[in-house]
């Protein structure tokens, strides 16, 4: 069963740090472009970042900016997203999804949506 599983959210102080990771099963990331979204109550789901299958392309939300960076570890057959600088609008359930190669801002392009981690950025 093809499927993402991610985890390293949860309570962070505004100014603070959390890595997320996304650990695939069922199949390999190799190719793949891996995007990371978020989810928060009321909200629709937004692109936050992508990293292509190449690894050599990323691309981000221009809220995230300067302060999130994705990577890839195809051995571990993970994607990260690093989160820095963390603000209370950062909270929401962050997902990751994949496509064939290359990425696209188009939300529904991307398939195997895991459960999803919570991030909570609150003082």
């Amino acid at each position: 069963q093809l499927q993402f599983v991610e985890s390293g959210g949860g309570l962070a102080q505004p100014g603070g740090s959390l890595r997320l990771s996304c650990a695939a099963s069922g199949f390999t990331l190799d190719n793949y472009a891996i995007g990371w979204f978020r989810q928060a109550p009321g909200n629709e789901r937004e692109g936050v970042s992508c990293v292509d299958g190449s690894g050599g392309t990323t691309t981000y939300a221009d809220s995230v900016k300067g302060r999130f960076t994705i990577s890839r570890d195809n051995a571990k057959n993970t994607v990260y997203l690093q989160m820095n600088s963390l603000k209370p609008e950062d909270t929401a359930i962050y997902y990751c999804a994949a496509r064939y190669y290359y990425c696209t801002g188009n939300v529904g392009r991307y398939y195997y949506y895991g459960q999803g981690t919570q991030v909570t950025v609150s003082s």
